[in-house]
């Protein structure tokens, strides 16, 4: 078979999966376990690049291919999956899916010119990447779950806030500037931000369903008395 397999990618491989799972979701309308999913790809993109970067002996194909893997991964979980998300939470006026096109090909920009760059930067040195240009593409994890959780306070207001929101991250993800790359401790931080985020919604929507099933329950049961 060709390819590499080895347990450097297997992250980067159970993220895609998620993705995919997630749509699925978003398809049925699942928007609370699509978000889940979408967390997910962000926990296991935090690191499948420490995972790999254990294995010592890697060839520079393994290198090659691990950098592209990882970009067509985030263009299918952090680019086309979160459009899937926000088109089926109202994102479907014209200016709404102008914006999610926008977003899906600053994207892609953004990956393409980071695989210029990254592998340039590993013929040259073998140091951690300190800063990213611009906001990297994986950062949706933990906005769009944050912005989802303002329809739980700001149900008027919701897809104003998610159009904004999506049409910041675009501009970020191509404008020039460097990010400092988190922390351990950061990251930490950001992981049980947007776990409390995920398991308040999981948690709310389905406390909601059952008291809107037993709102409908006790009113055809008045009607047909």
């Amino acid at each position: 078979m060709i390819g590499f397999y080895d347990y450097t990618v297997i992250l980067t491989y159970m993220s895609l999966v998620s993705g995919v799972i997630g749509m699925f979701c978003t398809f049925t309308g699942h928007m609370h376990w699509a978000i889940f999913c979408l967390a997910l790809c962000g926990l296991f993109d935090t690191f499948d690049g420490k995972v790999a970067r254990t294995k010592k002996n890697r060839t520079e194909d393994e290198k090659r291919f691990g950098i592209q893997i990882d970009s067509l991964c985030d263009m299918v979980c952090f680019g086309a999956f979160p459009v899937a998300i926000c088109f089926h939470s109202g994102m479907y006026t014209i200016w709404g899916m102008a914006i999610l096109v926008f977003y899906c090909l600053a994207g892609l920009i953004r990956l393409a010119y980071f695989n210029v760059l990254e592998e340039r930067r590993q013929q040259e040195t073998e140091e951690n990447r300190k800063y990213y240009q611009g906001l990297p593409i994986t950062s949706i994890a933990v906005i769009l779950p944050l912005i989802h959780l303002s329809s739980a306070f700001f149900q008027q207001n919701y897809i104003l806030i998610l159009n904004i929101g999506m049409l910041v991250t675009g501009i970020l993800f191509i404008l020039n500037f460097q990010f400092r790359k988190p922390t351990n401790k950061e990251l930490a931080v950001l992981i049980v931000i947007v776990a409390a985020a995920v398991i308040y919604m999981v948690v709310y929507y389905k406390w909601r369903g059952i008291f809107r099933w037993n709102w409908r329950s006790l009113a055809d049961n008045v009607s047909t008395q």
